[in-house]
């Protein structure tokens, strides 16, 4: 049974990029994430379809659950969310098809707060994606400043597929000319942190380095801990006295990203 909450209190939410539910599934990777009991678990690059999934995937005791998978292509990005917080509305995607039908971002209500998964695009494949990707962010960005001006307070978490500074990847020069760290890309994050968002890792831990989210599996990039920091937790600034900690799960293994944990009291 889902739970009606009178004031958010004490709520954990995970989120995760599985590189395919079904992998981690298959990878006994997917119920040990429940096991840290979450009130919510965002997951994104689910690449599957509901129907798709086994039925203890699909249905977890004491949560609903919710997914929203690409239109476009099958086995290509998606997100669901699991949340033991009964939410008041649920939306599959801004309201611009071109981008919610690849099934890139769950929207839930809760109270005065709403909690955003996203699999944000990524830029490489040629310069066709690199644009798709910046009018996704310029858009996202909108839908999430409408919401604030009507009183909204914003969690929005995922991977945004960009490092922000050089401390967000270990090897910031070899990749300047590259998507994930082009300078039009970190000035988005730029913009949303102007707009009044927190990334509230960096801000609780402002020096810590060689923390990363992402690591390249084809190179064996993890042993080495050569990773990119390009899942986050952003947080309206009315949310900040709320926030318990925050914490990436760097040894949690089953996809090429890793959970990231926040808290709120």
């Amino acid at each position: 049974m889902s739970i009606v909450l009178e004031h958010i209190d004490c709520m954990k939410i995970i989120s995760w990029n599985v590189n395919g539910l079904r992998a981690i599934h298959r990878k006994g990777a997917f119920f040990a994430l429940f096991e840290m009991n979450p009130d919510i678990v965002c997951f994104q690059e689910t690449k599957a379809e509901a129907i798709q999934l086994p039925d203890e995937v699909r249905v977890v005791k004491g949560y609903q659950v919710f997914f929203s998978h690409s239109k476009k292509r099958k086995g290509y990005s998606g997100v669901s969310i699991y949340t033991k917080i009964k939410p008041e509305k649920i939306e599959y995607g801004i309201g611009i098809p071109d981008f919610d039908d690849e099934g890139r971002l769950l929207i839930l209500y809760i109270k005065d707060i709403v909690i955003i998964t996203g699999y944000f695009p990524n830029g490489g494949s040629g310069p066709d994606r690199l644009q798709y990707k910046l009018k996704f962010y310029d858009a996202f960005l909108l839908f999430i400043d409408t919401l604030k001006i009507k009183g909204k307070k914003i969690i929005f978490c995922g991977d945004v597929n960009t490092a922000h500074q050089a401390i967000d990847l270990a090897r910031p020069k070899e990749n300047e000319k590259n998507t994930g760290f082009l300078p039009i890309e970190r000035a988005w994050i730029d913009k949303v942190i102007d707009h009044g968002y927190i990334d509230i890792f960096r801000t609780l831990h402002p020096y810590v380095r060689d923390a990363y989210t992402y690591w390249d599996m084809k190179t064996g990039a993890r042993a080495r801990n050569v990773g990119w920091r390009i899942d986050y937790f952003f947080i309206s600034l009315d949310l900040l006295p709320k926030i318990k900690r925050t914490e990436i799960i760097s040894t949690y293994e089953g996809s090429d990203h890793c959970p990231i944990v926040l808290e709120l009291i």
